[in-house]
């Protein structure tokens, strides 16, 4: 009994994918749940729009920079910047001071402050909302007691971009829709490819007069088209269950659709290749890509709120920039202009798996 489980022990410690899944994967979700799952938030960018320009707004707006919370991306000049500046996604919120800031609150003991939010993610405008209303109101508590001596009241406006209602499903289809993709795609197509490897079918395939990408058009080819009606079906639910708007174009969202497919089913062939069984696929495809996508995607929790670490991890996770290019759509109704360095990452993703699938498969040939 003892001879056979040192022979189960030396036969896991020999096989280094066991052993990354036994010990490297726990470690892993740990780290990426401890660090990436949090409510507070920093860094968020924001632009200040001061009609004033007096003491009192310019140290108030020194409060806002200095508490770590927010970072100052603008100064803008006008209201007409301001939805230019949400679009092009450089800032989550912009700080209006009214005319006359300081001279009304010497004189009335009041004055405004607007609050415009990009509310395509409900919950952290909600939450920088709340942040920057806390400021305010202990800078006008400070400011009465050391200046004013005499009850003063910063009266904040907020309005909500983009998802005035601040419903949830604004913020869930997208990233639904990438996970769906993702999990039709890259994990049926992984499990897929190894099931031929395990019943022995794929030495037959690859012997067979078929090119290396016809071999690869061949197995993908389904699930292109299983995962484009998965994405008319979410989509169908998402307009008419959930009253989810499309202010974009319809068309410009299937194409950039049809190129996150492409690279999710390139991705999955790769897994295949490295993966000696459907479990070790499946697992890789779970761990590897499933639950990154749903941490560092941004679908969930604001990627500024984490670690540099993990922001620069999530610059490699394709399910960011797709879901950025969906909300864009979606949500904003703009065009390619707005989103054109995420299409090409995407599309240089796309190309290098599609290159690295296509020569893996010519190394099993050869």
């Amino acid at each position: 009994m003892w001879a056979f489980i040192k022979k189960e022990f030396f036969h896991i410690f020999r096989d280094i994918r066991s052993m990354v899944i036994l010990f490297g994967m726990p470690i892993a979700q740990v780290l990426l749940f401890g660090f990436a799952i949090t409510t507070d938030i920093k860094d968020v960018n924001i632009a200040i729009l001061d009609n004033s320009k007096d003491n009192i707004t310019m140290e108030l707006s020194n409060k806002l920079v200095s508490s770590g919370y927010f970072i100052l991306n603008d100064n803008l000049k006008s209201n007409d910047q301001i939805e230019a500046a949400f679009k092009r996604g450089d800032i989550k919120e912009v700080v209006i001071f009214e005319n006359d800031f300081a001279k009304k609150l010497k004189k009335e003991g009041k004055a405004n402050v607007q609050l415009i939010l990009d509310a395509s993610e409900p919950n952290t405008a909600n939450m920088i909302s709340a942040y920057t209303s806390g400021i305010i109101n202990t800078y006008s508590l400070e400011l009465m007691k050391k200046s004013f001596k005499m009850p003063v009241s910063i009266i904040t406006d907020t309005k909500m971009l983009y998802n005035p209602e601040l419903k949830s499903v604004y913020m869930f289809v997208p990233g639904v829709i990438t996970i769906i993709l993702m999990l039709v795609s890259a994990m049926m197509t992984s499990i897929s490819i190894t099931r031929e490897k395990e019943v022995g079918t794929m030495e037959a395939i690859l012997v067979s007069p078929l090119r290396p990408i016809q071999i690869i058009l061949g197995k993908v080819a389904p699930y292109v088209i299983l995962s484009f009606i998965n994405l008319i079906v979410i989509l169908l639910l998402a307009k008419f269950v959930f009253a989810m708007p499309m202010y974009g174009s319809l068309i410009l969202l299937l194409l950039e659709s049809i190129l996150f497919i492409v690279m999710a089913l390139a991705l999955g062939i790769l897994i295949s290749a490295i993966s000696k069984s459907q479990q070790q696929a499946m697992m890789l495809s779970m761990f590897g890509l499933l639950l990154p996508t749903i941490l560092l995607s941004g679908f969930i929790f604001p990627i500024e709120n984490m670690p540099l670490p993990l922001q620069w991890v999530s610059h490699i996770m394709p399910s960011k920039w797709f879901i950025i290019i969906l909300k864009n759509i979606m949500l904003k109704g703009v065009g390619m202009a707005y989103f054109w360095k995420e299409t090409l990452i995407l599309f240089l993703m796309t190309t290098f798996f599609i290159v690295m699938s296509v020569k893996k498969f010519k190394l099993r040939l050869e």
